[in-house]
Protein backbone atom coordinates (compact mmCIF):
# COMPACT_ATOMS: atom_id res chain seq x y z
CA UNK A 1 0.00 0.00 0.00
CA UNK A 2 1.41 3.30 -1.00
CA UNK A 3 1.86 6.20 1.40
CA UNK A 4 -0.94 8.10 -0.31
CA UNK A 5 -3.36 5.21 0.13
CA UNK A 6 -2.31 4.77 3.75
CA UNK A 7 -3.01 8.47 4.45
CA UNK A 8 -6.42 8.23 2.79
CA UNK A 9 -7.40 5.31 5.06
CA UNK A 10 -6.30 7.21 8.16
CA UNK A 11 -8.31 10.25 7.11
CA UNK A 12 -11.44 8.13 6.70
CA UNK A 13 -10.80 6.44 10.03
CA UNK A 14 -10.46 9.78 11.82
CA UNK A 15 -13.62 11.09 10.18
CA UNK A 16 -15.51 7.94 11.20
CA UNK A 17 -14.29 8.20 14.77
CA UNK A 18 -15.33 11.88 14.96
CA UNK A 19 -18.77 11.07 13.56
CA UNK A 20 -19.18 8.16 15.95
CA UNK A 21 -18.14 10.27 18.92
CA UNK A 22 -20.59 13.01 17.86
CA UNK A 23 -23.37 10.46 17.58
CA UNK A 24 -22.58 9.07 21.00
CA UNK A 25 -22.56 12.62 22.45
CA UNK A 26 -25.98 13.42 20.91
CA UNK A 27 -27.49 10.18 22.15
CA UNK A 28 -25.98 10.78 25.56
CA UNK A 29 -27.41 14.29 25.70
CA UNK A 30 -30.85 13.00 24.73
CA UNK A 31 -30.68 10.36 27.44
CA UNK A 32 -29.49 12.96 29.96
CA UNK A 33 -32.35 15.34 29.10
CA UNK A 34 -34.95 12.60 29.32
CA UNK A 35 -33.60 11.14 32.52
CA UNK A 36 -32.37 14.18 34.42
CA UNK A 37 -33.79 17.40 32.95
CA UNK A 38 -37.18 16.08 31.79
CA UNK A 39 -39.32 17.80 34.44
CA UNK A 40 -37.56 21.14 34.05
CA UNK A 41 -38.00 21.17 30.27
CA UNK A 42 -41.65 20.14 30.58
CA UNK A 43 -42.27 23.16 32.79
CA UNK A 44 -40.60 25.41 30.23
CA UNK A 45 -42.77 23.89 27.51
CA UNK A 46 -45.92 24.47 29.56
CA UNK A 47 -45.07 28.15 29.88
CA UNK A 48 -44.81 28.47 26.13
CA UNK A 49 -48.29 26.99 25.50
CA UNK A 50 -51.31 29.31 26.02
CA UNK A 51 -53.44 28.07 28.96
CA UNK A 52 -57.21 27.92 28.63
CA UNK A 53 -59.23 29.00 31.65
CA UNK A 54 -63.00 29.05 32.23
CA UNK A 55 -64.90 32.34 32.37
CA UNK A 56 -67.50 31.99 35.09
CA UNK A 57 -71.04 32.84 34.01
CA UNK A 58 -73.00 35.31 36.10
CA UNK A 59 -75.60 33.44 38.17
CA UNK A 60 -79.18 34.50 37.51
CA UNK A 61 -81.27 36.50 39.97
CA UNK A 62 -84.12 35.30 42.17
CA UNK A 63 -86.93 37.86 42.21
CA UNK A 64 -90.13 38.38 44.17
CA UNK A 65 -93.49 38.65 42.39
CA UNK A 66 -92.98 42.40 41.95
CA UNK A 67 -89.50 42.12 40.45
CA UNK A 68 -87.58 42.95 43.63
CA UNK A 69 -84.26 41.16 44.13
CA UNK A 70 -84.31 38.33 46.67
CA UNK A 71 -80.92 36.93 45.62
CA UNK A 72 -78.37 38.27 43.15
CA UNK A 73 -74.74 37.85 42.14
CA UNK A 74 -73.11 41.22 42.68
CA UNK A 75 -69.66 41.92 41.19
CA UNK A 76 -66.84 42.64 43.59
CA UNK A 77 -63.21 43.26 42.75
CA UNK A 78 -59.71 42.65 44.02
CA UNK A 79 -57.36 45.56 43.29
CA UNK A 80 -53.81 44.58 42.23
CA UNK A 81 -50.72 46.51 41.10
CA UNK A 82 -47.77 45.37 39.00
CA UNK A 83 -45.05 47.76 40.16
CA UNK A 84 -42.65 46.50 37.48
CA UNK A 85 -44.41 48.09 34.46
CA UNK A 86 -41.93 50.08 32.41
CA UNK A 87 -43.85 53.36 32.47
CA UNK A 88 -43.53 53.62 36.25
CA UNK A 89 -39.72 53.43 36.07
CA UNK A 90 -39.02 55.75 33.15
CA UNK A 91 -37.26 59.04 33.90
CA UNK A 92 -36.22 57.83 37.32
CA UNK A 93 -39.81 56.90 38.25
CA UNK A 94 -41.27 60.35 37.55
CA UNK A 95 -44.81 59.05 36.88
CA UNK A 96 -44.91 56.99 40.07
CA UNK A 97 -43.57 59.84 42.20
CA UNK A 98 -46.02 62.31 40.64
CA UNK A 99 -49.18 60.33 41.46
CA UNK A 100 -48.39 58.18 44.50
CA UNK A 101 -49.82 60.73 46.94
CA UNK A 102 -53.12 61.19 45.09
CA UNK A 103 -53.45 57.41 44.63
CA UNK A 104 -52.91 56.80 48.35
CA UNK A 105 -55.40 59.56 49.20
CA UNK A 106 -58.10 58.12 46.93
CA UNK A 107 -57.57 54.65 48.36
CA UNK A 108 -57.91 55.98 51.90
CA UNK A 109 -61.02 58.02 51.00
CA UNK A 110 -62.85 55.50 48.80
CA UNK A 111 -61.83 52.16 50.31
CA UNK A 112 -60.88 53.31 53.77
CA UNK A 113 -59.07 50.22 55.05
CA UNK A 114 -55.95 52.28 55.84
CA UNK A 115 -54.83 55.88 56.12
CA UNK A 116 -53.21 57.76 53.26
CA UNK A 117 -49.79 57.39 54.89
CA UNK A 118 -50.23 53.63 55.30
CA UNK A 119 -51.29 53.16 51.68
CA UNK A 120 -48.33 55.26 50.51
CA UNK A 121 -45.89 53.23 52.58
CA UNK A 122 -47.30 50.00 51.16
CA UNK A 123 -47.01 51.23 47.57
CA UNK A 124 -43.45 52.53 48.06
CA UNK A 125 -42.32 49.25 49.62
CA UNK A 126 -43.79 47.20 46.75
CA UNK A 127 -42.30 49.57 44.15
CA UNK A 128 -38.79 49.25 45.59
CA UNK A 129 -39.08 45.46 45.76
CA UNK A 130 -40.52 45.27 42.23
CA UNK A 131 -43.61 43.29 43.27
CA UNK A 132 -45.48 41.76 40.35
CA UNK A 133 -48.83 41.29 42.06
CA UNK A 134 -49.35 43.59 45.01
CA UNK A 135 -52.86 43.30 46.50
CA UNK A 136 -53.52 46.99 47.02
CA UNK A 137 -56.68 46.51 49.11
CA UNK A 138 -57.06 43.87 51.80
CA UNK A 139 -60.61 42.98 50.82
CA UNK A 140 -62.75 43.14 47.74
CA UNK A 141 -64.36 46.42 46.73
CA UNK A 142 -67.81 46.91 45.21
CA UNK A 143 -68.74 48.29 41.80
CA UNK A 144 -69.28 51.85 43.01
CA UNK A 145 -65.88 51.88 44.70
CA UNK A 146 -64.26 50.63 41.51
CA UNK A 147 -65.96 53.36 39.50
CA UNK A 148 -64.70 55.98 41.94
CA UNK A 149 -61.12 54.63 41.87
CA UNK A 150 -61.09 54.60 38.09
CA UNK A 151 -61.36 58.40 38.20
CA UNK A 152 -57.89 58.56 39.79
CA UNK A 153 -55.45 60.27 37.39
CA UNK A 154 -52.89 57.47 37.50
CA UNK A 155 -55.43 54.63 37.14
CA UNK A 156 -57.08 56.46 34.21
CA UNK A 157 -53.85 56.02 32.25
CA UNK A 158 -54.59 52.29 32.02
CA UNK A 159 -52.98 49.21 33.46
CA UNK A 160 -49.94 49.30 31.13
CA UNK A 161 -48.89 52.64 32.58
CA UNK A 162 -50.34 52.61 36.09
CA UNK A 163 -49.83 48.93 36.80
CA UNK A 164 -53.28 48.89 38.48
CA UNK A 165 -55.71 46.19 37.40
CA UNK A 166 -58.95 44.71 38.79
CA UNK A 167 -59.98 41.07 39.06
CA UNK A 168 -63.68 40.25 39.13
CA UNK A 169 -65.24 38.11 41.85
CA UNK A 170 -68.99 37.53 42.06
CA UNK A 171 -70.63 37.23 45.46
CA UNK A 172 -74.16 35.94 46.07
CA UNK A 173 -76.09 38.42 48.18
CA UNK A 174 -79.62 38.68 49.56
CA UNK A 175 -80.65 42.35 49.59
CA UNK A 176 -83.42 41.66 52.12
CA UNK A 177 -81.09 39.83 54.50
CA UNK A 178 -82.73 36.88 56.23
CA UNK A 179 -86.10 37.49 54.60
CA UNK A 180 -87.27 34.10 53.23
CA UNK A 181 -83.61 33.08 53.41
CA UNK A 182 -84.18 29.34 53.89
CA UNK A 183 -86.65 29.15 51.02
CA UNK A 184 -84.42 31.13 48.67
CA UNK A 185 -81.60 28.82 49.68
CA UNK A 186 -77.83 29.04 49.36
CA UNK A 187 -74.97 28.05 47.07
CA UNK A 188 -71.72 26.18 47.66
CA UNK A 189 -69.08 28.83 48.34
CA UNK A 190 -68.82 31.69 45.87
CA UNK A 191 -69.58 30.71 42.33
CA UNK A 192 -70.68 27.21 43.33
CA UNK A 193 -73.92 25.43 42.49
CA UNK A 194 -77.13 25.49 44.48
CA UNK A 195 -76.95 23.94 47.94
CA UNK A 196 -80.53 24.33 49.21
CA UNK A 197 -83.91 25.93 48.56
CA UNK A 198 -84.74 27.48 45.20
CA UNK A 199 -81.03 27.97 44.53
CA UNK A 200 -80.78 24.18 44.38
CA UNK A 201 -84.17 23.48 42.83
CA UNK A 202 -83.48 25.80 39.87
CA UNK A 203 -79.69 25.50 39.80
CA UNK A 204 -79.61 24.46 36.14
CA UNK A 205 -81.46 27.60 35.06
CA UNK A 206 -79.63 29.96 37.41
CA UNK A 207 -76.04 28.85 36.86
CA UNK A 208 -75.72 29.74 33.14
CA UNK A 209 -72.97 28.40 30.86
CA UNK A 210 -69.30 29.15 31.53
CA UNK A 211 -67.14 30.56 28.74
CA UNK A 212 -63.43 30.07 28.01
CA UNK A 213 -60.39 32.36 27.88
CA UNK A 214 -56.79 31.88 26.80
CA UNK A 215 -53.83 33.20 28.82
CA UNK A 216 -51.44 34.75 26.32
CA UNK A 217 -48.35 36.97 26.55
CA UNK A 218 -49.15 40.39 25.16
CA UNK A 219 -46.82 43.37 25.45
CA UNK A 220 -44.63 41.61 27.99
CA UNK A 221 -47.61 40.70 30.21
CA UNK A 222 -49.84 37.65 30.37
CA UNK A 223 -53.43 38.60 29.54
CA UNK A 224 -56.70 36.70 29.59
CA UNK A 225 -58.15 36.74 26.06
CA UNK A 226 -61.78 35.52 25.74
CA UNK A 227 -62.23 32.83 23.12
CA UNK A 228 -65.80 31.87 24.09
CA UNK A 229 -68.09 34.27 25.98
CA UNK A 230 -70.01 33.05 29.04
CA UNK A 231 -73.80 32.88 28.93
CA UNK A 232 -75.35 34.39 32.04
CA UNK A 233 -77.90 32.40 34.03
CA UNK A 234 -81.63 32.94 33.79
CA UNK A 235 -83.72 34.75 36.40
CA UNK A 236 -86.26 32.94 38.57
CA UNK A 237 -89.43 34.90 39.39
CA UNK A 238 -91.07 33.68 42.59
CA UNK A 239 -94.58 34.00 43.98
CA UNK A 240 -93.20 35.63 47.14
CA UNK A 241 -94.24 39.20 47.89
CA UNK A 242 -91.43 40.85 49.87
CA UNK A 243 -93.88 43.08 51.75
CA UNK A 244 -96.11 40.17 52.79
CA UNK A 245 -93.00 38.17 53.63
CA UNK A 246 -91.95 40.94 55.99
CA UNK A 247 -95.38 40.96 57.63
CA UNK A 248 -95.39 37.18 58.15
CA UNK A 249 -91.79 36.95 59.32
CA UNK A 250 -92.16 39.82 61.79
CA UNK A 251 -95.36 38.38 63.30
CA UNK A 252 -93.74 34.96 63.68
CA UNK A 253 -90.56 36.46 65.14
CA UNK A 254 -92.53 38.38 67.78
CA UNK A 255 -94.49 35.31 68.90
CA UNK A 256 -91.62 32.77 68.89
CA UNK A 257 -89.42 35.15 70.87
CA UNK A 258 -92.25 35.99 73.28
CA UNK A 259 -92.89 32.30 73.92
CA UNK A 260 -89.19 31.24 73.80
CA UNK A 261 -90.18 28.54 71.32
CA UNK A 262 -87.71 26.08 69.83
CA UNK A 263 -88.78 26.97 66.31
CA UNK A 264 -91.64 28.51 64.38
CA UNK A 265 -92.99 28.23 60.85
CA UNK A 266 -95.54 30.34 59.04
CA UNK A 267 -96.80 30.19 55.43
CA UNK A 268 -99.22 32.48 53.59
CA UNK A 269 -100.90 31.11 50.45
CA UNK A 270 -103.13 32.80 47.88
CA UNK A 271 -106.32 30.76 47.95
CA UNK A 272 -107.35 30.57 44.30
CA UNK A 273 -103.89 30.11 42.75
CA UNK A 274 -101.88 28.25 45.39
CA UNK A 275 -99.16 30.92 45.13
CA UNK A 276 -97.03 31.08 48.28
CA UNK A 277 -96.84 34.79 49.09
CA UNK A 278 -94.72 34.36 52.22
CA UNK A 279 -92.89 31.56 53.99
CA UNK A 280 -90.92 31.94 57.22
CA UNK A 281 -88.87 29.43 59.23
CA UNK A 282 -87.23 30.54 62.47
CA UNK A 283 -84.97 28.49 64.76
CA UNK A 284 -83.69 29.54 68.15
CA UNK A 285 -79.92 29.60 68.44
CA UNK A 286 -77.88 28.92 71.58
CA UNK A 287 -77.75 32.64 72.34
CA UNK A 288 -81.55 32.88 72.21
CA UNK A 289 -81.69 34.73 68.87
CA UNK A 290 -83.83 33.48 65.97
CA UNK A 291 -82.63 32.88 62.44
CA UNK A 292 -83.55 30.83 59.35
CA UNK A 293 -81.90 27.42 59.66
CA UNK A 294 -84.20 24.53 58.66
CA UNK A 295 -87.09 24.54 56.21
CA UNK A 296 -89.73 23.29 58.64
CA UNK A 297 -92.41 24.19 56.08
CA UNK A 298 -91.70 20.99 54.12
CA UNK A 299 -90.65 18.68 56.96
CA UNK A 300 -93.35 16.35 58.18
CA UNK A 301 -94.48 16.22 61.81
CA UNK A 302 -97.43 14.80 63.72
CA UNK A 303 -100.12 17.43 63.08
CA UNK A 304 -102.21 16.98 66.20
CA UNK A 305 -105.78 18.27 66.18
CA UNK A 306 -105.54 19.95 62.77
CA UNK A 307 -105.88 16.41 61.41
CA UNK A 308 -109.36 16.12 62.95
CA UNK A 309 -110.78 18.16 60.07
CA UNK A 310 -109.27 15.71 57.58
CA UNK A 311 -110.69 12.73 59.48
CA UNK A 312 -114.17 14.26 59.63
CA UNK A 313 -114.17 15.16 55.92
CA UNK A 314 -113.47 11.49 55.17
CA UNK A 315 -116.22 10.18 57.47
CA UNK A 316 -118.80 12.78 56.37
CA UNK A 317 -118.11 12.27 52.68
CA UNK A 318 -118.22 8.48 53.03
CA UNK A 319 -121.65 8.83 54.65
CA UNK A 320 -120.44 7.28 57.90
CA UNK A 321 -121.69 10.22 59.99
CA UNK A 322 -123.71 13.42 59.65
CA UNK A 323 -122.71 16.84 60.97
CA UNK A 324 -125.71 16.81 63.32
CA UNK A 325 -124.93 13.40 64.81
CA UNK A 326 -124.12 13.39 68.50
CA UNK A 327 -121.43 11.76 70.61
CA UNK A 328 -121.11 11.67 74.39
CA UNK A 329 -118.00 12.86 76.19
CA UNK A 330 -117.13 12.81 79.87
CA UNK A 331 -114.70 14.45 82.20
CA UNK A 332 -113.14 11.07 82.77
CA UNK A 333 -110.73 9.70 80.14
CA UNK A 334 -112.11 7.18 77.67
CA UNK A 335 -110.21 3.89 77.56
CA UNK A 336 -110.25 2.10 74.23
CA UNK A 337 -108.58 -1.32 74.47
CA UNK A 338 -104.98 -0.51 75.48
CA UNK A 339 -105.02 3.25 74.99
CA UNK A 340 -106.60 6.01 77.07
CA UNK A 341 -107.97 9.11 75.36
CA UNK A 342 -108.25 12.44 77.18
CA UNK A 343 -109.54 15.92 76.34
CA UNK A 344 -107.81 19.24 76.89
CA UNK A 345 -111.23 20.70 77.80
CA UNK A 346 -112.99 17.86 79.70
CA UNK A 347 -116.77 18.08 80.15
CA UNK A 348 -119.78 15.87 80.68
CA UNK A 349 -121.99 16.57 77.71
CA UNK A 350 -123.41 15.45 74.39
CA UNK A 351 -121.60 17.04 71.43
CA UNK A 352 -122.68 17.26 67.82
CA UNK A 353 -120.05 16.45 65.21
CA UNK A 354 -119.86 20.18 64.44
CA UNK A 355 -119.32 21.21 68.07
CA UNK A 356 -116.87 18.33 68.61
CA UNK A 357 -114.59 19.95 66.02
CA UNK A 358 -115.09 23.42 67.49
CA UNK A 359 -114.08 22.31 70.98
CA UNK A 360 -111.47 19.91 69.52
CA UNK A 361 -112.50 16.86 71.54
CA UNK A 362 -110.07 13.96 71.22
CA UNK A 363 -112.56 11.57 72.81
CA UNK A 364 -115.35 12.55 70.43
CA UNK A 365 -113.16 12.15 67.34
CA UNK A 366 -111.75 8.83 68.51
CA UNK A 367 -115.27 7.49 69.08
CA UNK A 368 -116.60 8.80 65.77
CA UNK A 369 -113.75 7.48 63.60
CA UNK A 370 -113.44 4.07 65.28
CA UNK A 371 -117.18 3.50 65.00
CA UNK A 372 -117.12 4.58 61.35
CA UNK A 373 -114.09 2.60 60.19
CA UNK A 374 -113.63 -0.24 62.66
CA UNK A 375 -112.63 -3.20 60.51
CA UNK A 376 -112.19 -1.00 57.41
CA UNK A 377 -109.27 1.28 58.29
CA UNK A 378 -107.88 0.81 54.79
CA UNK A 379 -110.95 2.59 53.41
CA UNK A 380 -110.32 5.52 55.77
CA UNK A 381 -106.73 5.93 54.54
CA UNK A 382 -107.66 5.47 50.88
CA UNK A 383 -110.31 8.18 51.24
CA UNK A 384 -107.69 10.59 52.58
CA UNK A 385 -105.28 9.69 49.77
CA UNK A 386 -107.97 10.51 47.20
CA UNK A 387 -108.06 14.05 48.57
CA UNK A 388 -104.53 14.57 47.21
CA UNK A 389 -102.73 14.87 50.54
CA UNK A 390 -100.15 12.25 49.64
CA UNK A 391 -99.24 13.95 46.35
CA UNK A 392 -95.48 13.34 46.12
CA UNK A 393 -94.49 16.58 44.35
CA UNK A 394 -96.35 19.38 46.04
CA UNK A 395 -93.82 22.23 45.86
CA UNK A 396 -90.49 23.18 44.27
CA UNK A 397 -88.34 23.04 47.41
CA UNK A 398 -85.81 20.16 47.19
CA UNK A 399 -86.13 17.66 50.00
CA UNK A 400 -89.83 18.31 50.62
CA UNK A 401 -91.05 15.27 52.53
CA UNK A 402 -94.01 13.19 51.44
CA UNK A 403 -96.88 12.71 53.88
CA UNK A 404 -96.92 9.52 55.96
CA UNK A 405 -100.45 8.19 56.35
CA UNK A 406 -100.16 4.43 56.66
CA UNK A 407 -103.02 1.95 56.90
CA UNK A 408 -103.22 1.06 60.62
CA UNK A 409 -103.02 -2.59 61.59
CA UNK A 410 -105.42 -2.16 64.50
CA UNK A 411 -108.23 0.12 65.58
CA UNK A 412 -106.19 1.39 68.54
CA UNK A 413 -103.85 3.11 66.08
CA UNK A 414 -106.88 4.25 64.08
CA UNK A 415 -108.29 5.90 67.20
CA UNK A 416 -105.07 7.91 67.67
CA UNK A 417 -104.93 8.81 63.98
CA UNK A 418 -108.35 10.48 64.34
CA UNK A 419 -106.76 13.39 66.21
CA UNK A 420 -103.36 13.56 64.55
CA UNK A 421 -101.03 10.94 65.99
CA UNK A 422 -99.43 8.04 64.08
CA UNK A 423 -99.62 10.23 60.95
CA UNK A 424 -97.18 12.86 59.68
CA UNK A 425 -97.70 15.82 57.36
CA UNK A 426 -95.66 18.93 56.68
CA UNK A 427 -97.07 22.41 57.42
CA UNK A 428 -97.21 22.96 53.65
CA UNK A 429 -99.42 19.88 53.15
CA UNK A 430 -101.76 20.93 55.96
CA UNK A 431 -101.99 24.36 54.38
CA UNK A 432 -102.75 22.78 51.01
CA UNK A 433 -105.68 20.85 52.51
CA UNK A 434 -107.23 23.78 54.38
CA UNK A 435 -106.76 25.96 51.34
CA UNK A 436 -108.90 23.48 49.41
CA UNK A 437 -111.70 23.96 51.97
CA UNK A 438 -111.41 27.72 51.47
CA UNK A 439 -111.33 27.27 47.69
CA UNK A 440 -114.69 25.47 47.44
CA UNK A 441 -113.08 22.06 47.47
CA UNK A 442 -110.46 22.64 44.75
CA UNK A 443 -107.00 21.65 45.96
CA UNK A 444 -104.19 23.74 44.44
CA UNK A 445 -100.56 22.72 44.41
CA UNK A 446 -98.48 25.19 46.45
CA UNK A 447 -96.32 27.19 44.03
CA UNK A 448 -93.19 29.21 44.64
CA UNK A 449 -92.15 30.05 41.06
CA UNK A 450 -94.20 31.63 38.28
CA UNK A 451 -91.64 32.07 35.50
CA UNK A 452 -88.07 31.80 34.25
CA UNK A 453 -86.86 34.99 32.55
CA UNK A 454 -84.00 36.14 30.36
CA UNK A 455 -83.42 39.88 30.14
CA UNK A 456 -86.88 40.52 31.56
CA UNK A 457 -88.67 38.29 29.04
CA UNK A 458 -90.38 35.03 29.99
CA UNK A 459 -88.76 31.94 28.52
CA UNK A 460 -90.89 29.55 30.59
CA UNK A 461 -94.01 30.09 32.69
CA UNK A 462 -95.72 28.00 35.36
CA UNK A 463 -99.49 28.17 35.73
CA UNK A 464 -101.58 27.35 38.82
CA UNK A 465 -101.97 23.59 39.05
CA UNK A 466 -104.97 21.72 40.42
CA UNK A 467 -104.17 18.64 42.50
CA UNK A 468 -107.83 17.63 42.98
CA UNK A 469 -110.81 19.40 41.43
CA UNK A 470 -112.85 18.56 44.52
CA UNK A 471 -111.67 16.94 47.75
CA UNK A 472 -115.25 16.14 48.82
CA UNK A 473 -118.93 16.69 48.05
CA UNK A 474 -120.54 20.13 48.37
CA UNK A 475 -122.62 19.09 51.40
CA UNK A 476 -119.53 17.89 53.26
CA UNK A 477 -117.71 21.09 52.33
CA UNK A 478 -120.48 23.31 53.71
CA UNK A 479 -120.63 21.28 56.92
CA UNK A 480 -116.90 21.54 57.52
CA UNK A 481 -116.81 25.25 56.67
CA UNK A 482 -119.50 25.82 59.29
CA UNK A 483 -117.52 23.87 61.90
CA UNK A 484 -114.34 25.83 61.14
CA UNK A 485 -116.33 29.03 61.57
CA UNK A 486 -117.30 27.92 65.08
CA UNK A 487 -113.68 27.25 66.02
CA UNK A 488 -113.06 31.00 65.84
CA UNK A 489 -116.49 32.52 66.47
CA UNK A 490 -118.23 30.26 69.02
CA UNK A 491 -117.21 31.98 72.26
CA UNK A 492 -118.46 29.04 74.32
CA UNK A 493 -116.71 26.16 72.54
CA UNK A 494 -114.28 27.54 69.94
CA UNK A 495 -110.62 26.87 70.74
CA UNK A 496 -109.56 29.95 68.75
CA UNK A 497 -112.45 32.16 69.92
CA UNK A 498 -112.10 35.27 72.05
CA UNK A 499 -111.51 34.72 75.75
CA UNK A 500 -111.23 37.22 78.55
CA UNK A 501 -107.46 37.40 78.30
CA UNK A 502 -107.00 37.02 74.55
CA UNK A 503 -108.73 37.71 71.23
CA UNK A 504 -106.97 34.68 69.77
CA UNK A 505 -108.00 34.42 66.10
CA UNK A 506 -111.02 36.72 66.35
CA UNK A 507 -110.58 40.02 64.53
CA UNK A 508 -112.83 43.07 64.31
CA UNK A 509 -111.31 43.88 60.91
CA UNK A 510 -111.38 40.59 59.01
CA UNK A 511 -113.33 37.35 59.50
CA UNK A 512 -111.19 34.22 59.91
CA UNK A 513 -112.15 30.55 59.97
CA UNK A 514 -109.78 27.73 60.82
CA UNK A 515 -108.60 25.05 63.22
CA UNK A 516 -106.24 24.81 66.15
CA UNK A 517 -103.93 21.89 66.80
CA UNK A 518 -101.94 20.78 69.83
CA UNK A 519 -99.64 17.78 69.67
CA UNK A 520 -97.52 16.34 72.45
CA UNK A 521 -93.88 16.04 71.42
CA UNK A 522 -92.30 12.61 71.28
CA UNK A 523 -89.06 12.53 73.27
CA UNK A 524 -86.84 9.60 72.22
CA UNK A 525 -86.34 7.25 75.12
CA UNK A 526 -89.14 8.83 77.14
CA UNK A 527 -92.23 8.72 74.91
CA UNK A 528 -94.79 11.50 74.52
CA UNK A 529 -94.31 14.42 76.87
CA UNK A 530 -97.15 16.13 78.68
CA UNK A 531 -94.99 19.23 79.13
CA UNK A 532 -93.73 19.80 75.58
CA UNK A 533 -96.11 20.54 72.72
CA UNK A 534 -96.37 21.68 69.12
CA UNK A 535 -98.96 24.42 68.58
CA UNK A 536 -100.73 25.06 65.27
CA UNK A 537 -103.44 27.23 63.78
CA UNK A 538 -104.39 27.06 60.13
CA UNK A 539 -107.16 29.18 58.69
CA UNK A 540 -108.39 31.29 55.79
CA UNK A 541 -109.63 34.86 55.39
CA UNK A 542 -111.82 36.74 54.74
CA UNK A 543 -114.21 33.91 55.51
CA UNK A 544 -116.98 35.19 53.20
CA UNK A 545 -114.73 35.25 50.13
CA UNK A 546 -111.36 33.69 50.98
CA UNK A 547 -108.29 35.24 49.41
CA UNK A 548 -105.57 33.82 51.63
CA UNK A 549 -104.90 30.74 53.72
CA UNK A 550 -102.31 30.86 56.49
CA UNK A 551 -100.68 28.35 58.82
CA UNK A 552 -98.63 29.09 61.92
CA UNK A 553 -96.81 26.29 63.75
CA UNK A 554 -94.76 26.84 66.91
CA UNK A 555 -92.61 24.13 68.47
CA UNK A 556 -92.26 23.77 72.23
CA UNK A 557 -93.39 27.18 73.56
CA UNK A 558 -93.03 27.96 77.24
CA UNK A 559 -95.88 27.01 79.58
CA UNK A 560 -98.75 28.01 79.55
CA UNK A 561 -99.36 27.03 75.92
CA UNK A 562 -102.50 27.49 73.90
CA UNK A 563 -102.71 27.00 70.14
CA UNK A 564 -105.44 29.59 69.74
CA UNK A 565 -103.57 32.15 71.79
CA UNK A 566 -100.09 31.41 70.42
CA UNK A 567 -100.76 30.59 66.76
CA UNK A 568 -104.32 31.86 66.26
CA UNK A 569 -103.36 35.36 67.36
CA UNK A 570 -100.33 35.30 65.05
CA UNK A 571 -102.53 34.43 62.06
CA UNK A 572 -104.95 37.18 63.12
CA UNK A 573 -102.18 39.79 63.08
CA UNK A 574 -101.00 38.54 59.68
CA UNK A 575 -104.56 38.60 58.30
CA UNK A 576 -105.21 42.17 59.46
CA UNK A 577 -101.95 43.51 58.04
CA UNK A 578 -102.28 41.50 54.82
CA UNK A 579 -105.76 42.83 54.12
CA UNK A 580 -104.61 46.37 54.87
CA UNK A 581 -101.58 45.99 52.57
CA UNK A 582 -103.64 44.61 49.70
CA UNK A 583 -106.10 47.53 49.99
CA UNK A 584 -109.23 45.54 50.65
CA UNK A 585 -110.84 47.96 53.09
CA UNK A 586 -113.28 50.77 52.32
CA UNK A 587 -115.09 53.27 54.53
CA UNK A 588 -118.88 53.55 54.48
CA UNK A 589 -120.70 55.94 56.79
CA UNK A 590 -117.49 56.51 58.67
CA UNK A 591 -117.10 52.80 59.44
CA UNK A 592 -114.38 50.52 58.07
CA UNK A 593 -115.74 47.56 56.08
CA UNK A 594 -114.28 44.76 54.03
CA UNK A 595 -114.54 45.62 50.35
CA UNK A 596 -116.14 42.46 48.92
CA UNK A 597 -115.66 43.76 45.39
CA UNK A 598 -112.03 42.68 45.73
Amino acid sequence: MSDEQRNTVWRFAIIFIVIALGFVAVVGKIIYIQAVEREAWLKVAEKQVPTNRPIQANRGNILDCNGRLLASSMPQYYVYMDTRVEALHQKNGALFKQYIDTLALDLATIVGEHSQAEYKARLLHAYRKGEKRLRVCDHRINYLQRQALEQNKLIKKGKYKSGIFFEDQHRRIKPYGLLASRTIGSIYGEGGGGNSGLEKGFDKELRGVDGMSSIQKIGGRYESVPIEEAQDGLDVVTTIDANLQDIVEHALMVKTAERSAKWGCCILMETQTGYIRAIANLDRSKDGEYYEAQNHAVQRVEPGSTFKTIALVAALDDGKIRITDTVSVNRQPWKYFTVTHTDAHPMDTLLTVRSALAVSSNIALAKLITRSYEGSARKFVRKIEKMGLTDSVYCEIPGAEKARIDVPRDTVTLSKMSYGYSVELSPMQLLMFYNAIANNGRMMRPMLVTSIQQNGEDVRTFRPETVESSICGSRTLQDIQGALHDVVWDDHLGTAAKKQWSRKAQSSLVSIAGKTGTAQLYIPGHGYSGRHHRMTFVGYFPEENPRYTCICMIEDPQYPYDAGMDCGSTVRVIAEKTMAYTGCYVYRDGVRHLDKRN
